[in-house]
């Protein structure tokens, strides 16, 4: 017999008309898809208001992927590092990140990366694939599941900032925020979503054309287009004019705010002059900046900037009238902070 499909990757109409050719009756589907997107369940044997009957069938055809947590580690600042084992076996990580007024799932869009940015661990992974809808879905909901179990709260944001590039995984991200946000879904506000990108211009210009209701940040680390091209290659083929132009773009269509994430690097990035090519690139359109600290990794020799540069920075940028704030490092010792996601073999 032919392997079985996915049934998270059929839409409601598909489902239908799988009742419909097997002679049930149809709002049987509505019922299946509730479970699987608003009950998040992870066999058929859950879906107790519909018959043996139908689960048996439904079990013949078909199989829900869930994705299982293979691994967690709790830093000393209670931030959850967590390994998702996925169907085929390959790997991502996701972090848990609980602060006073929040709790933020970081999850990953692909398995690796091909992206290559110099500072960041994944960037030395292959990426291997993309993950489908369910699979982001499925990160989100196990870690709601840690927040509650761990902490005793409520999952409140969500941040696509884990392994990959989202917008090199589009299709997939858009739905997967589908399945997060509506009434059918998990109900959550998409003004609580961050998808963060390395800067793919026509893609953030999709962005703006979809209407997009999440917020959007750009890892931006340098505002000149020759240092951004020595740590970040993207830069090359999606230059500082073209990401620019095309979160004006974004910001005329969707009226979202911006976020740029700056790391400081010591003696790369954290002049005065590098502070004012950052406001000159930010003036453009409502935005905050992100100032983040650099977390290390072995493959790269880049340095966190010291305290005293890090505040002229912040202070400069401040002075020029932009939102700037300053984020702490969470999770560094199990390397679950920015930048350090990697599964190691």
């Amino acid at each position: 017999m032919e392997t079985k499909k996915d049934i998270r990757k059929l839409t409601l109409a598909q489902i239908k008309d799988f009742f419909k050719e097997n002679k049930e009756q149809t709002f049987r589907a509505t019922q299946v898809y509730e479970w699987i997107w608003q009950k998040s369940a992870r066999s058929f044997e859950e879906m107790t208001n519909l018959s043996l009957k139908t689960r048996e069938l439904l079990n013949t055809y078909f199989e829900i992927r869930a994705v299982k947590i293979a691994q967690k580690q709790v830093a000393a600042d209670k931030t959850i590092k967590v390994l998702f084992e996925l169907f085929d076996g390959n790997k991502v990580e996701g972090v848990l990140i609980p602060t006073e007024n929040r709790m933020t799932a970081c999850i990953s869009s692909q398995v690796g990366c091909s992206l290559t940015c110099k500072f960041c661990a994944t960037g030395y992974m292959d990426r291997l694939r993309n993950l489908d809808a369910a699979e982001i879905y499925d990160q989100v909901v196990l870690i709601r599941q840690l927040a509650q179990e761990s902490y005793q709260q409520s999952l409140s944001n969500i941040v696509y900032m884990g392994m990959g590039e989202p917008l090199l995984n589009y299709a997939n991200v858009l739905q997967s925020v589908e399945h997060l946000t509506s009434p059918q879904g998990l109900g959550m506000s998409p003004t609580r979503i961050t998808v963060s990108t390395a800067g793919i211009a026509k893609m953030i210009r999709k962005l703006g054309d979809d209407g997009v209701k999440f917020n959007l940040a750009l890892s931006l680390h340098a505002a000149n287009d020759e240092k951004r091209n020595q740590i970040m290659p993207i830069n090359e083929s999606n230059t500082l004019f073209a990401l620019r132009d095309a979160l004006k773009y974004f910001f005329q269509k969707t009226k979202n705010k911006v976020t740029y994430e700056y790391i400081v690097f010591y003696n790369f990035n954290d002049t005065a002059q590098d502070a004012e090519e950052l406001y000159q690139f930010s003036k453009h359109l409502p935005a905050k900046v992100n100032i983040i600290e650099y977390n290390p990794i072995s493959m790269a020799s880049f340095q966190n900037t010291d305290p005293e540069t890090l505040d002229k920075f912040a202070n400069y940028l401040e002075r020029k009238g932009l939102v700037v704030n300053v984020r702490k490092s969470r999770g560094k010792d199990i390397d679950a902070a920015c930048g350090q996601l990697a599964i190691k073999n």
